[in-house]
């Protein structure tokens, strides 16, 4: 199985963080407001590293590495990849809602619309693929042996 690189982190979009750190600024102001600015200074210093440790936190690394699917915390050796579905922003909607297996492991980050299926070719796991959401969902699919299913509506 030809297999080439690919990473990518799935950091939360811009204007999740603007609105964060909007909302953190408010428990700065409504320290500053009865304790003075010192206070509402140091609160907003702490609510905005809490806010980007939280969202920095949700961020998820998706990597085709030596011979493993690396997606977050898990690892998938390739030997155990099957058919490589891309999905399209309807498609992956779909698969993570209506059409999903609950025993399915997801690898899902609700602001990333488009997604792959990695079928497992493993009788022993009885998790039947997983489902990563991705922004480059054709050159993830290409890393894991070529996009084997062209058909987007899985």
């Amino acid at each position: 199985m030809p297999v080439g690189t690919f990473r990518e982190r799935l950091w939360a979009p811009w204007w999740l963080w603007v609105v964060a750190a909007a909302f953190a600024a408010t428990f700065g102001i409504a320290f500053a407001v009865p304790l003075g600015a010192a206070w509402g200074l140091g609160v907003l210093l702490a609510a905005e590293g809490i806010v980007a440790a939280a969202l920095g936190g949700m961020s998820v690394l998706v990597e085709v590495r030596e011979h493993l699917l690396v997606a977050g915390r898990a690892r998938l050796p390739l030997t155990c990849v099957g058919r490589v579905t891309v999905l399209d922003a309807d498609a992956a909607r779909a698969l993570r809602g209506v059409d999903a297996d609950p025993r399915a492991h997801l690898v899902l980050r609700g602001w990333v619309s488009t997604a792959v299926r990695v079928d497992l070719d493993d009788p022993a796991d009885p998790t039947p693929y997983w489902y990563v959401s991705t922004r480059h969902p054709d050159r993830l699919a290409a890393a894991l042996g070529g996009r084997r299913s062209p058909d987007r509506s899985a």
